[in-house]
């Protein structure tokens, strides 16, 4: 193999102008297209730009800023969540000092980005809180960069990046939820949340939470145990035969009457569980496709190295079958991060609901151009995020290449 390699030719780097003739100006219609297009973005945005600063009328979205990113979360208790993020925030810079690549990348940005959110106008706590969360990367990556030239310290602040990453979340859901009775973390009810934070937390718990059970589906869909593959096979089909909209409704109205009486589920949890278990459906779908591809060649050739099936399938043909699959598994993320604006049927005041209730408002009326380009800037940004995480993690690990 590394003989072969050796003997490739280099391959050919086109600078930035012999580029635009291959493939904007060459041949004649190309350079049409090309002209047209620049010319329609030139006139799109022109516009678009002329409007937003001249005749758009932002104050909708200043006024009630506070509203689109946590909703009705008591202002005297909005610390809580800056102190939940410094946690996040020191970990991506930890990772992103300790692994190179896309981890770095996004280290960096989140730094820039909580820099250029305290120079916008805000007040003196909210600048302060994000020069701190700024602070927490930095220094997060420094730690991280420290130990990454040292065998036993990255050894050791690998395990506590690893661990961090799995403690934080329960504990910004206890920040956030608080305790009975205390006064310095006062219970906060999850009919308070909304906004940005609300779509967040549903669609991180239901992405975390959908994918083992997406995995475990799959490997039941292929088993030979005949009650487990059956059992598999009638969930993915049934739940993916319904809308998203029907398996809300249902774990909002219908699961509270097969729940003894006196027992009360939470209707955010419940929210999360139909987005968990309709998600879930479709990423057994996607590993499914995954684990047919592995070559029966890789199976043979585990079996003839003495591995059993358990062995084989954990350590061998999982981990290629969910390589092949990132890029479908995150177009599902995706879906299902907007998708959260479906919660709304069930009472409860995510991004999109936040922006609806706002422009209720006698005092906002007509300003719905300003709200739904804030708000589809938001999903627009974060979706983004996800898919650029997405192609830097299928380069990184190779997918589509040999």
């Amino acid at each position: 193999m590394a003989v072969s390699r050796a003997l490739e030719p280099p391959k050919e780097t086109m600078g930035p102008g012999e580029w635009m003739r291959k493939n904007l100006l060459s041949p004649w219609y190309n350079a049409l297209l090309t002209v047209i297009g620049l010319w329609f973005l030139y006139e799109v945005g022109r516009g678009l730009a002329v409007w937003a600063l001249t005749r758009a009328r932002w104050e909708v979205v200043t006024d009630n800023l506070r509203l689109f990113l946590v909703g009705q979360f008591p202002p005297d208790q909005v610390w809580r969540i800056w102190l939940g993020l410094l946690i996040p925030s020191f970990l991506f810079g930890l990772s992103g000092g300790l692994w190179s690549g896309a981890m770095r990348q996004f280290a960096g940005a989140l730094g820039t980005a909580f820099l250029l959110l305290a120079a916008m106008p805000a007040s003196w706590s909210t600048r302060g809180w994000l020069l701190g969360n700024m602070a927490a990367t930095v220094l997060g990556y420094g730690l991280g960069r420290w130990g990454y030239r040292r065998p036993w310290g990255n050894r050791l602040l690998q395990r506590i990046a690893l661990s961090g990453w799995i403690l934080s979340f329960p504990i910004l859901i206890l920040f956030l939820y608080g305790f009975q009775g205390n006064p310095s973390f006062p219970r906060v009810e999850t009919s308070l949340w909304g906004g940005l934070l609300l779509t967040f937390l549903l669609s991180l718990v239901s992405i975390v939470l959908s994918f083992p059970l997406g995995v475990l589906l799959a490997l039941g869909r292929r088993s030979g145990l005949p009650a487990l593959r059956l059992f598999s096979i009638l969930y993915i089909e049934l739940i993916r035969g319904v809308p998203l909209v029907t398996v809300l409704f249902m774990a909002d109205i219908m699961l509270p009457l097969f729940l003894p009486e006196g027992l009360r589920i939470d209707r955010v949890v419940r929210a999360m569980a139909g987005f968990t278990l309709f998600s879930a459906a479709y990423i057994a779908e996607n590993v499914r496709g995954g684990l047919q591809a592995i070559p029966e060649g890789q199976i043979e050739a585990a079996r003839a190295l003495g591995l059993n099936g358990f062995q084989t399938t954990l350590l061998i043909v999982l981990p290629q079958a969910l390589r092949m699959v990132i890029p479908a598994n995150v177009g599902q993320f995706i879906s299902l991060f907007k998708d959260t604006s479906l919660v709304a049927i069930m009472g409860l005041l995510e991004l999109l609901g936040i922006g609806k209730a706002v422009l209720a408002n006698p005092a906002y009326m007509g300003l719905q151009q300003e709200v739904y380009l804030f708000v589809a800037l938001i999903y627009g940004v974060f979706s983004y995020a996800m898919s650029y995480a997405s192609r830097r993690l299928e380069k990184t690990l190779g997918v589509g290449e040999r």
